[in-house]
């Protein structure tokens, strides 16, 4: 299945590196969100320049990024650590797009999207810390990372698969090097709290 697995790496990472918010932005005549805001070009960042159905727009489309082609490869045969690869395929896609000179969000999305494609209880166990966090702390990026912390440790006892929870390590890795901003903000008092 080699030349089958690299055609769904390749593949992907090409879908990965689609970007949701600039074309919602686009599609909406809203502003590029990465010369606006913060510059990311995620959900959070298009709330703040296009509103929340923007921003909804933007969440879906980028959580239907990271599932299908991990829907697609499991439903394809593929076993759990190949479909676990191809989730990172399409997060660094997400992360580094070759569309946009390798410039692109923060990833929290996509990821969620393949967690839920992976297990539908694995992605559950993501978005109910993040809902939890989110209600008590009030600061989306924390809730983000406290989920993303947690995840390899669900997603090792709900799948019992060692090698799959290794790249589910690296995706968290890589969402706190996304987020290296906002825990500087965090660490000076400076992020902002979700509105009510």
């Amino acid at each position: 299945m080699l030349p089958e697995f690299s055609f769904a790496i390749i593949f992907s990472y090409l879908i990965g590196s689609i970007s949701t918010a600039i074309i919602v932005c686009k599609v909406m005549n809203l502003p590029d969100p990465r010369t606006q805001g913060s510059k990311n070009p995620g959900a959070t960042n298009v709330l703040r320049i296009g509103g929340k159905k923007a921003a909804a727009i933007t969440l879906l489309g980028d959580g239907l990024k990271g599932a299908l082609p991990v829907l697609l490869v499991l439903y394809l045969g593929f076993d759990l650590v190949d479909a676990t690869w191809v989730a990172l395929a399409v997060f660094l896609g997400h992360v580094y797009p070759v569309f946009f000179g390798f410039k692109g969000g923060k990833g929290v999305a996509t990821f969620l999207g393949a967690l839920f494609a992976l297990g539908l209880t694995i992605g559950a166990s993501f978005a109910l810390i993040w809902l939890f966090v989110a209600k008590v702390l009030k600061i989306s990026s924390l809730s983000a990372l406290i989920a993303t912390l947690l995840s390899p440790v669900f997603f090792y006892f709900l799948s019992g698969n060692l090698q799959a929870t290794y790249i589910i390590i690296l995706m968290s890795l890589l969402i706190f090097i996304t987020h290296r901003s906002n825990i500087k903000r965090m660490l000076s008092g400076d992020e902002g709290s979700i509105k009510s």
